[in-house]
């Protein structure tokens, strides 16, 4: 993956297929902030809060006990949870908009996107040599066939010259090509059934470290310069091209799947505010101190009922967290476009 996820030493060619093996994070770390379901993150984050309020409360600091089933404490909590949640949801409100107006526009505007999004398309058709699909997962796809294609027709005629000039330059390519392939073959492997709409072809596309490639690319031609015929200059253009065109490809559909993100965000942070407000307005309206004074497993009623009617009104909260959470993890990583490594541990 570009912008700091190529790990690799110096003057080492090759790199792992994957982000996570690249990154050196822990597999467990990645699926948590990237591919869990977002909604398992938030039932997850749910029961550790439930959790760890009940054991709080019975075990940690048992005189919570007592103050919970206090009117006032009852009062002050959700009557704040009250009004968090309402301004919570003015804020969606607020991102929705800003999402939704970033499509609207005079009509200058809209011909101008779709002009310029047609002269991409326009511009890899000719570079794959058939129509594009419009499907986002095979529209990936076709670039990293082509860009194999022409790394091969590179290494092949490398391979056939003569001069012992380039026996180092067919050596590199030999580990760029076999680094290349295996990296194409997984990526399209995870993009084969990838439909848009869940993160799973953007999750693909993040493994192809293109920008990795395009810096041995420019610098085996700058080295090699001399011993180049323009035939095999013009086809490390080539491929270089083709290595080019997958990172605004990438990032166009890592736009649209923000985009995508933030407005299911919305709509399901809407949807949790409802249970939210009405359960937070019911805890207000009916449970006092004496409400709910008997036990249950040996935990005080009173203690259960408070930690899941709070719970409950932060799902629109964890909601929020486990979408930035991916949301913001996916961005740090693509912070630049290009060539450019980032991360100080993968220089």
């Amino acid at each position: 993956m570009s912008n700091g996820e190529d790990s690799t030493g110096d003057g080492e060619i090759s790199t792992a297929n994957t982000m996570r093996e690249r990154a050196g994070e822990s597999r467990i770390k990645l699926w948590i902030l990237l591919g869990a379901n977002r909604l398992v993150v938030t039932g997850a984050l749910a029961l550790f809060f439930f959790v760890s309020f009940v054991v709080a409360g019975s075990v940690l600091y048992p005189p919570l006990k007592s103050t919970i089933a206090s009117s006032d404490t009852i009062e002050t909590m959700f009557s704040t949870m009250l009004g968090t949640t309402i301004t919570g949801v003015t804020l969606v409100v607020t991102i929705s908009q800003l999402v939704i107006s970033q499509e609207n526009g005079p009509l200058g505007d809209q011909r101008q996107r779709m002009s310029d999004a047609m002269d991409f398309r326009e511009f890899v058709r000719e570079m794959v040599g058939h129509t594009t699909p419009s499907d986002p997962s095979k529209f990936l796809k076709n670039i990293i066939d082509v860009t194999e294609q022409r790394a091969n027709e590179l290494h092949t005629s490398i391979s056939d010259g003569d001069e012992d000039e380039l026996s180092q330059l067919r050596g590199e390519l030999d580990e760029f090509n076999e680094s290349l392939t295996g990296n194409s073959d997984t990526v399209k492997e995870e993009l084969d059934g990838a439909k848009f709409g869940s993160f799973d072809v953007l999750f693909a596309a993040l493994d192809f470290n293109y920008s990795w490639k395009i810096f041995h690319v420019e610098r085996m031609r700058e080295e090699y310069a001399d011993h180049l015929s323009d035939e095999q200059k013009r086809l490390f253009e080539r491929l270089k091209t083709s290595l080019s065109m997958f990172g605004p490809a990438r990032e166009h559909i890592k736009t649209l799947y923000f985009q995508w993100a933030l407005i299911d965000l919305s709509q399901l942070i809407l949807y949790a505010a409802i249970p939210s407000l009405f359960v937070a307005g019911a805890m207000l309206t009916f449970v006092g101190s004496g409400t709910f004074t008997g036990t249950t497993f040996g935990l005080t009623d009173i203690l259960l009922v408070v930690a899941g009617a709070f719970t409950i009104t932060l799902v629109p909260f964890l909601l929020l967290v486990s979408y930035i959470l991916r949301i913001a993890t996916v961005a740090k990583r693509t912070l630049a476009i290009g060539p450019l490594i980032l991360r100080n541990s993968q220089r």
